[in-house]
């Protein structure tokens, strides 16, 4: 309304000197019809009082969003220990339960962490790190263990503990090796089933079956008792296989 109303005011003026000039004109016959339908059409324009007419800016230009990161969230928890929080080339274990400032202690700082999970037990963390390596920290008395170098040539994304004796590990490469921690040549079986990065490792509460979630939309399930081939391939999913339960 505000646009024809503008249209309306701009035109009226022009109009009417016509009209005045040019007496054949309908507006110029000076006719109470004609004078009534010219009031009518103020009226409905509201030309008797003052307006200000209002004409909104540009809206601003919309703010580019951040890429969304595919990567999953490098946090892990236990049940007899504080959580532990992750960020690139930092690892802090915190309290969320205790409000001072001391609650969160750093653990480490080194290359990125892509990975981390506490052994069933609570006393250590395993941790995948973006250079291929796989360590394993005591987070009490704040010292490493031990550190996996055979098995991956990329970065490890995924970690689970089976027990506390078998520490899987999953790399952007699509392969899942499986750690017995207690030898020294470690790597005792390895899994190929994703073309890409695999991005959760879940065991089954017997120990037996692994789930294995990949970029590639696939949910491998593998049995201990069969190791060179998968149990099932789940190809249903649409997007990356990242949470995983039993």
């Amino acid at each position: 309304m505000e646009f024809d109303y503008a249209h309306y005011k701009l035109n009226e003026a022009k109009k009417k000197g016509e009209d005045d000039k040019n007496p054949d004109s309908c507006f110029g016959m000076s006719s109470p019809s004609r004078e009534a339908y010219r009031r009518q059409l103020a009226k409905i324009f509201n030309t008797n009082r003052t307006r200000i007419l209002a004409f909104k800016n540009n809206p601003p230009t919309p703010v580019e969003l951040i890429p969304q990161s595919h990567s999953k969230p490098t946090c892990s928890l236990h049940h007899s220990t504080p959580p532990r929080l992750c960020i690139p080339q930092v690892v802090y274990l915190s309290d969320p339960w205790d409000p001072s400032d001391d609650a969160a202690s750093e653990l480490v700082t080194i290359d990125d962490v892509m990975s981390v999970s506490w052994a069933p037990h609570g006393r250590h963390i395993a941790m995948g790190w973006n250079n291929s390596q796989v360590q394993i920290w005591e987070p009490t008395a704040n010292r490493k263990l031990r550190t996996l170098r055979d098995g991956h040539i990329s970065g490890v994304g995924s970690v689970a503990w089976n027990n506390y004796q078998i520490l899987t590990t999953g790399d952007i490469d699509g392969k899942v090796v499986n750690n017995d921690v207690r030898i020294r040549d470690h790597v005792v079986e390895t899994y190929r089933g994703d073309t890409q990065e695999v991005c959760g490792l879940k065991w089954s509460p017997s120990g037996q079956q692994l789930a294995s979630g990949g970029n590639d939309n696939l949910l491998h399930i593998w049995d201990t008792r069969r190791s060179t081939q998968w149990l099932h391939r789940l190809e249903e999913h649409i997007s990356a296989i990242r949470a995983l339960a039993w």
